[in-house]
Parts: structure tokens; sequence; C-alpha cells
């Protein structure tokens, strides 16, 4: 796949910032606690990860959605005096894109050291589609089309893109129950996954049907917690004790129909095909440069379309790619070595970016043997995002 990249465009910011502090609440279902008190464990861990001293961090970027506590609240909480902070409203479309956004603010002189955070109650509050927050939201915008005939759970949005791509490419179920199956591998040696149990291709095979084409274990686990990094100028990076993991590039994109899957023209052609020529063009890489990719895995079949969008693959061949451990932590490509949102927990994408980080500092626990360089991307199946860490 010829991702046309332009190595040259942004290279005044290539490795001019980095990740220095990663931290996380335990992922539970049931955390008793409310997102602003999850946001603040959460902050205060990644600082302590760090080693800053918190009166250094003068910018916050949250990552909000209906259930989410507001950036200044949680610095104020916290003790910090924030010159630039920011809520930005995404499903799993843009987690990556507010690394990008954090160092637009310090290009900018608006600050100098920026947390990024999730918080969310996603099994005891949200429950997307289910019975929760989102249940009882107005019927508005494109859901006018959608929802009084009964499509409203995520499931049900995603669905006909996979089914496009079987029908296109002839993807299988079983090709894509594969992911579920390194995903719970990668789980089962994380002490902090919600879902440590190892799965079999039968057993997502024989897990009910969703919506068709969709399994129960196609789907990612409903979970509460918080998790959040910490974006700091190189100069800054370079004094601290843990080693930093430099941000290569980062990029974020749409199509021309700027609303996501369900108004798209071509179901079989994501967003992610722009955002990742973007990328890579920024980062100055290109896909045979990759050691090891973190992708938003909502569904088990958008891993192997994610995998053909960054140019792993070719159009149509993601399905036989993931087979056959290709995507193990020992394998060819490893992916979502934590377990991703099917395993370890679903906080919309950020605990992507941690395992990125902690797979560049030898902290995972499914290190790659070599790991220098990182994707991480958002979801393939609406608007997407995405950055490029390397090691130190």
């Amino acid at each position: 796949m010829d991702l046309d990249t332009d190595t040259d465009t942004h290279a005044h910011l290539r490795d001019k910032y980095a990740i220095v502090g990663v931290g996380e609440t335990a992922y539970v279902r049931g955390a008793g606690k409310t997102t602003r008190q999850l946001a603040q464990q959460a902050v205060g861990n990644a600082i302590a990860d760090s080693g800053l001293d918190r009166r250094a961090i003068d910018g916050m970027l949250s990552y909000s959605y209906s259930d989410s506590t507001a950036s200044n609240l949680v610095g104020a909480d916290l003790g910090l005096r924030l010159n630039f902070f920011m809520d930005c409203f995404g499903g799993g479309s843009s987690t990556e894109a507010l690394v990008g956004l954090a160092i637009g603010a310090m290009e900018a002189g608006m600050c100098e050291a920026v947390v990024v955070f999730r918080s969310m109650n996603g099994y005891s509050g949200l429950r997307m589609g289910g019975t929760g927050a989102m249940s009882a939201a107005p019927v508005a915008d494109e859901f006018l089309h959608t929802r009084p005939y009964g499509w409203r759970s995520a499931a049900q949005m995603f669905s006909p893109t996979f089914l496009r791509h079987m029908h296109d490419y002839g993807t299988r179920s079983e090709q894509v129950a594969a992911v579920k199956v390194a995903h719970s591998r990668h789980a089962s040696n994380n002490p902090k996954a919600l879902y440590k149990q190892r799965m079999t291709v039968d057993d997502v095979l024989a897990s009910r049907m969703i919506c068709t084409p969709l399994h129960l274990l196609d789907c990612c686990i409903e979970s509460d917690g918080g998790c959040a990094v910490i974006v700091t100028t190189a100069e800054r990076a370079r004094s601290l004790r843990k080693p930093p993991a430099w941000i290569m590039g980062a990029a974020q994109g749409s199509g021309t129909r700027a609303r996501g899957i369900i108004f798209r023209d071509d179901l079989a052609t994501t967003e992610a095909h722009f955002t990742a020529k973007d990328v890579y063009a920024s980062a100055g890489v290109g896909p045979a440069d990759i050691d090891a990719v973190m992708i938003y895995d909502h569904f088990t079949p958008f891993i192997p379309m994610a995998l053909e969008a960054y140019g792993f693959c070719g159009r149509g061949e993601g399905g036989p790619f993931v087979e056959d451990g290709r995507i193990h932590f020992d394998g060819e490509l490893p992916v979502n070595t934590h377990g991703g949102n099917h395993s370890e927990a679903y906080i919309h994408g950020l605990p992507h970016i941690i395992e990125a980080t902690r797979q560049l500092r030898g902290e995972s626990s499914a290190q790659v043997p070599g790991c220098e360089v990182v994707l991480s991307c958002s979801a393939v199946a609406q608007l997407s995002a995405a950055v490029i860490l390397r090691k130190d």
C-alpha cells in the first residue's frame, strides 16, 4: 500500500515533545466513585509516575463524553494552577488527537506540561446503548434518522461496515475471532486487566449473537476507571527519572462527510486511510518501521480493518493477516499487548497510549523484544486519530 508519505512536512515538531508520565486507577465493574474522583486518582498517579513537581503541570485536557468531569475542576481538586485547559468531546475517535492538541498548546506558549485524562463509569453509569446515561440521551442530529427505528447501540451502528467487508473481501467471523484470542492471551499476564481468561476462536463463535455478525465476545467490555498521560517539552523530559516516549507525530482526520460511519459515502473506505497518510508524514516513518500497534478495539473486526488502513496489509487482506498468531506479542506485528478494550479495560482508548509508552519503557506485561517505535490509533469506523511514539 502506497501511503505517499512526506517525511519533511512536520520535521520541526518531531521529538520536540514527549510523554513522561502515565497513570491509571484500578479497572473494575462498579468503582463506587464519581468520574471526578477517578480522574483525581489517575492524574495524581501520572504525576507521581513522571517525577514532576505537580506545580509544573500547567495544562490539562480531558477526553469528555456525557459522563465526564471538566478538566478545570480536576485541576482545582489537585491544587494545580492551569494556564490552559480544554474538554474535547468524542467517542473512540480522537483520544490520540489530544496528544497533538497538547503539543499545539505548548507550541503556542500557553503551557509547558499538559495532562490528558479520561475517567468514566462505563459499567456502573454510562452503559452506552443500554440502560444507563446514554439510554436517556436526547434524540437529535443523525440519531433522528436511526433511533426511531430501533438503531441505537454501537453494535447496530458499526456492524454494517463489517458486513460490507465480509461481502467485498470474503472476511470470515472465524478470522476476526482470532483478535479476541490474541487480546485475551495478552491480558492473561496483565495484572491490571479486568478479564484475564484466555479465549479460543470457538469460544467467540459460541457466544451469543448481539447484532449480526457480531457475537458477544466480538464486543468490547464495560468497565469503570480513569487514566492519564503527561506531555511536556524535550528539555524537561530529559531531566526526569524515567525514559520519555518521544512523540514523532500525531494526526486527526475525517472523510468529506465528517459525521462518521452512518453518513459515509463508501462503507469500505474508513477515515483512517486519510489519517494514516498524515501521521506517517508527521512522524517521518512508514508501516515497516512500526514494531507494535495499539488499535482502538471496540469490536474485533476493526482490528484487521485498521491494519489495512495503516498499510500493514492490503485492502481486504486484514482477515487472513490476524490469523495464526501474527498479532500476538511474540508475533510479526504485536497488537494491543495490554489486552485492549476487549480484556484490559474500556476507557475510550487512553489505555492504548499508556501501553504504547510502557512498551517503549520496557515495562509491559507482554513486552515486545526490541520495541522502539509504536503506533497508537483510534477506531477506524468513524472519525480518527493516531500518534507515533519512539523509544528514548
